[in-house]
């Protein structure tokens, strides 16, 4: 509540009126701390994915990612890991659950040799459900 000082009377009114102008500024400073905080929360890891042209399968709500960059180290979600710790690693993302599917990314520049000993050492690890990541491609006609 405000009150207004009017020297030409004895009698003290109420102002009736909210001042909006620090709620404004606040709602801005907010706004920008918002603005420049989002894209440094959403870290990703640079891999070029060859393009498919297949139909798209809906993703789960928390998918486990196993990426496998050029330089062939290994990352899981956007944690990097080494290949000794990786059965051990996948255990802890997925709760042990190897019924979970796991979506493996490669860099296209990644031969085809090692994408397979990687699959392999997944099936050693107890994990069967793998899917291959690509980037769609556009269709082409019949």
């Amino acid at each position: 509540m405000s009150v207004r000082l009017d020297h030409g009377g004895d009698e003290l009114d109420e102002v009736h009126e909210i001042n909006v102008t620090p709620f404004i500024d606040v709602i801005l400073v907010l706004l920008i701390i918002f603005m420049i905080a989002a894209p440094l929360a959403t870290v990703d890891i640079s891999v070029d994915l060859p393009a498919a042209n297949a139909e798209t399968a809906p993703r789960p709500d928390k998918p486990l990612y196993l990426t496998l960059k050029s330089d062939l180290s290994l990352a899981i979600d956007n944690d990097n890991i080494g290949r000794a710790a990786l059965a051990a690693t996948l255990d802890r993302a997925s709760a042990g659950d190897k019924q979970q599917r796991v979506f493996l990314r490669a860099d296209k520049a990644v031969p085809y040799g090692e994408l397979m000993a990687l699959m392999n050492e997944l099936r050693g690890a107890g994990y069967l459900h793998v899917a291959l990541v690509g980037l769609e491609a556009e269709k082409l006609p019949p």
